[in-house]
């Protein structure tokens, strides 16, 4: 078997956006993360604008995987085919110059099958959750830029959260959909490529309002691409205490590295660039 494996390439994404178009579009919405509180506070009352206040807001570069595999096979294997026969009354059939006879009202030709099969996996995995998400395919014809150098293109304020799903994982989950036993007397072509795998960061704008005649706060999300608005869950500050850890992220870029993929180092440079910010 022949198994070739693209470049790994880390791309990210420009803002669509400024911050202060992202901010005014959260305070739009603001009321909406609340959900159950909100609709509560509507029937009771509208809720006033100085009723809220920003409290923390940031700038982060969230990022997926984007993997193709494709697999190529041609072979021969031998089989019969059966036939069906004219009608009751044929006892055998003489066919090539060779004698069948008839079963059940049919003959079994025995054929080679010259066989061609391909295959395909493509997967788009959220770096941060894990979870194979076809939607973020709206982002890949929004034109990103490939990375060479980390530092000189993140700006200074922003987070580049680093992937918390292995590449490896996902290219063992890919490739086993790939690598099949084939029923074949032989195999003339057997080649498995993997084509992409490739890193993105995309921005988001994050925005936490406390509404202070209910004490609750709230989180709202806007894509700096598309500008859409969605309640948010956690804040990167959050989210790295709970789930994260230094040696975990190391060992995330080690585990890549040792999947044999050009660059699988590229997660501990990230890793590394934010932590070294922190200090």
């Amino acid at each position: 078997m022949e198994l070739t494996v693209a470049d790994q390439r880390v791309l990210i994404f420009d803002d669509q956006l400024t911050p202060e178009e992202a901010e005014e579009k959260a305070w739009e919405k603001k009321v909406d993360s609340f959900g159950t509180l909100n609709k509560l506070g509507s029937f009771l009352s509208r809720p006033k604008e100085e009723d809220f206040e920003l409290i923390y807001q940031e700038h982060r570069y969230q990022p997926f995987w984007h993997v193709i595999a494709r697999a190529h096979y041609v072979y021969d294997r031998n089989t019969e085919y059966e036939v069906k026969t004219a009608g009751p009354e044929v006892n055998s059939v003489n066919c090539f110059k060779t004698e069948f006879e008839v079963k059940n009202g049919h003959i079994h030709l025995p054929v080679l099958e010259h066989c061609t099969q391909e295959e395909l996996d493509e997967v788009l995995v959220d770096g941060v959750n894990g979870r194979n998400n076809p939607d973020l395919k709206k982002y890949l014809s929004l034109s990103p830029k490939q990375i060479k150098n980390i530092d000189k293109v993140t700006k200074k304020d922003s987070i580049m959260i680093p992937p918390s799903t292995r590449i490896s994982a996902i290219m063992r989950d890919s490739l086993s959909k790939m690598i099949k036993g084939i029923q074949a007397d032989a195999i003339l072509e057997e080649t498995v490529k993997v084509e992409c795998v490739d890193l993105y960061y995309h921005p988001i704008y994050a925005f936490k309002f406390r509404w202070k005649t209910k004490g609750k706060e709230a989180i709202v999300e806007v894509d700096g691409l598309t500008g859409e608005v969605r309640p948010g869950e956690r804040v990167f500050s959050e989210y790295l205490g709970k789930m994260l850890d230094t040696n975990f992220l190391f060992d995330l870029g080690a585990d890549a590295a040792g999947m044999l993929i050009p660059g699988g180092s590229i997660a501990v440079k990230i890793t590394k660039k934010y932590l070294d910010t922190k200090k």
